[in-house]
């Protein structure tokens, strides 16, 4: 915006301050203060530059000083109060309208995420903040070793990459309980692939989830709830991987549906380990590691810091209390859905 755009209410009154400031060399009054500041408020307001203001103000005093008398020191002096009481105003309301901004985008993100708003409402707020939400979305989590709020390196890092390569594209990047997310048109799996690299890296090394894709307003907090089970998931079963998908981890929301029967297996299966010497843990460990590794017997004592005869010997004893062999593929099945599920319901530290 040019001077010559800048309407003259914002330099109402600036003239006769000029000329009798320079004339008395009194300072401006209180009034005449927050008056200017006022009148910062409601440039900003209106959605005036304020390189723009400054300049007007700077070219009405020069059209002003060939009529002042007095101080030039004291006329130059009231132009400073003048302009920075006035970009006082202006900087309050900026600051004002971002916190405004901060407060409209985190109440619309809640409600997006826990579903608590009118979905056709939700949809018309969405459309503010990029998003449209007749189409499917996805929504990817990231955690790290801290927690993370918006306005944080992290999170700006991982924005700024976002951006450079997906500017164009439907992305809302938020945090939520110290964690990064991305939402993202639920075709485009490429931002979310990318968005999992950055954050991988930024939260150094943190672990990302992706949840499905779900179509409709309601998409997005169904895509979410799945990623956050996914996290949840791979800190039970210790997954290490850095990215997780939901789609790749379906097997483990079936196990667990029905949770008295999986409880049922746990202890119906692997109950009689409670009986050995040191409790199930050990034993269950050595499952543990010997299903993970492929029921390759070298490979898990390596895992378990044993020796080959050590593992040999703990598979004996599971085979004797359980009366599962773990090396026969007929039992290996029950065996090995116990022992997930046992991880999944926190068995033996919590009883079943």
């Amino acid at each position: 915006m040019t001077e010559r755009e800048i309407p003259e209410q914002y330099l109402d009154g600036y003239d006769r301050i000029l000329a009798e400031v320079s004339t008395t060399g009194r300072r401006l009054t209180r009034d005449e203060l927050q008056a200017r500041r006022a009148l910062g408020e409601q440039a900003a307001e209106a959605g005036h530059g304020l390189r723009a203001l400054v300049s007007a103000h700077l070219t009405a005093a020069r059209t002003a000083w060939p009529g002042t008398t007095g101080s030039a020191a004291d006329a130059l002096a009231a132009v400073q109060q003048v302009i920075d009481a006035f970009a006082e105003g202006y900087e309050r309301a900026q600051r004002l309208a971002v916190r405004q901004e901060e407060a409209a985008r985190r109440e619309f993100i809640d409600d997006l995420l826990y579903g608590r708003s009118d979905l056709g409402r939700l949809a018309e707020r969405a459309e503010r903040f990029g998003l449209r939400l007749s189409q499917a979305h996805a929504v990817a989590v990231a955690r790290g070793p801290a927690a993370y709020e918006e306005g944080d390196p992290v999170p700006r890092q991982v924005e700024r990459a976002l951006n450079s390569r997906f500017s164009d594209r439907s992305v809302l990047l938020t945090t939520k309980d110290g964690r990064l997310l991305c939402i993202a048109p639920g075709h485009q799996d490429e931002i979310l692939t990318h968005f999992a690299k950055q954050a991988h890296a930024a939260t150094d090394g943190g672990q990302v989830a992706i949840g499905r894709p779900q179509p409709g307003p309601g998409g997005v907090v169904q895509s979410y709830e799945e990623a956050l089970g996914v996290l949840e998931l791979a800190e039970r079963l210790d997954l290490d991987a850095p990215v997780l998908r939901a789609a790749d981890l379906l097997v483990y929301p079936v196990l667990t549906r029905d949770r008295q029967a999986m409880a049922d297996l746990v202890t119906g299966t692997l109950g009689p380990l409670n009986t050995a010497r040191g409790g199930a843990d050990p034993l269950l460990d050595t499952l543990t590691a010997y299903f993970d590794c492929g029921c390759v017997a070298a490979e898990a004592a390596r895992r378990l810091s044993l020796s080959v005869r050590a593992l040999t010997y703990r598979l004996e004893r599971i085979h004797k209390l359980t009366g599962a062999n773990p090396a026969d593929p007929a039992h290996r099945y029950m065996l090995q859905t116990a022992v997930i599920g046992a991880r999944l319901l926190d068995w033996p530290v919590k009883a079943l």
